[in-house]
């Protein structure tokens, strides 16, 4: 079986579509699981994870990249705290907030935190979205270790998780403003009326076709005027075509549709 019929086959699976990954680059991430695992080509492969759940769920994991952390790239998230968020509550007081590719949850924790420092609890509520099942447990259950919170700032380790078993847990309260769900930013339908969506370090994976598709379906995702922020090696070169304009660096407002009435007299 060539690499070709694996997507095919995968598609079928996991309903994962591979065309949709820069080639060169998911295939060499395929090709070090095939050879971690001893098998000895993707026939073998597939008819591993065909029969083994956890070397599936395995798979799907590596597929979905899942590269985190809290606060990762903090001046970032500092124009985020000073800028983008007082922007957006210029003309409101209840934003509503996806995490798009969450991964393990430390960006809609992050998201949390610093909304959390800045509004009531009850002024917010974050939808945190991946792919992944297995992480998003792991999100839903808030655990991480010491290493995981190299960014978070003292106060928001103080103020907003607790230390059990050498473990920090985030607090529930927190934790409530957060919905976590499956989704597949290639085919699956896309939330509405979102003020901020932070889709990081996710897109750079996919091909330009998949990118275009993605960009405009999270315009139509967002209110007028409402942020996209992405990752640091993801600016939108022509944001334009997708209905953005740029605002700081790496953040994107969604146009003001304007509605022109002609009147005639008589």
């Amino acid at each position: 079986m060539n690499y070709e019929g694996f997507k095919v086959q995968v598609l079928s699976l996991t309903d994962i579509d591979l065309n949709c990954y820069k080639e060169n680059q998911m295939k060499r991430r395929i090709d070090a699981l095939i050879k971690k695992h001893g098998c000895n080509g993707y026939e073998t492969f597939l008819q591993l994870i065909k029969k083994d759940r956890k070397a599936l769920e395995e798979f799907v994991t590596y597929l979905t990249i899942n590269v985190t952390e809290f606060f990762r790239n903090p001046s970032q998230w500092d124009i985020l705290e000073k800028h983008i968020i007082p922007l957006l509550t210029q003309k409101k007081s209840t934003i509503k907030i996806w995490s798009a590719a969450c991964s393990t949850g430390d960006e809609p924790y992050s998201l949390a935190m610093t909304l959390a420092n800045l509004m009531p609890l009850v002024n917010f509520q974050i939808t945190a979205t991946d792919l992944d099942k297995e992480v998003l447990e792991k999100a839903k259950a808030g655990v991480y270790s010491e290493r995981n919170l190299v960014n978070l700032p003292v106060e928001f380790k103080e103020k907003y998780m607790t230390l059990q078993n050498s473990n920090y847990v985030v607090k529930s309260e927190l934790k409530q403003r957060i919905t976590f769900k499956q989704h597949n930013l290639l085919k699956d339908p896309y939330p509405s009326g979102m003020d901020l969506i932070v889709c990081r370090n996710v897109l750079i994976y996919f091909t330009e076709e998949a990118k275009k598709g993605i960009y405009s379906n999270f315009n139509k995702a967002l209110v007028d005027e409402g942020i996209l922020f992405v990752g640091s090696t993801e600016q939108i070169i022509m944001c334009q075509e997708y209905g953005f304009e740029p605002n700081k660096i790496f953040f994107y407002q969604k146009k003001k549709v304007v509605i022109a009435i002609s009147l005639s007299c008589k």
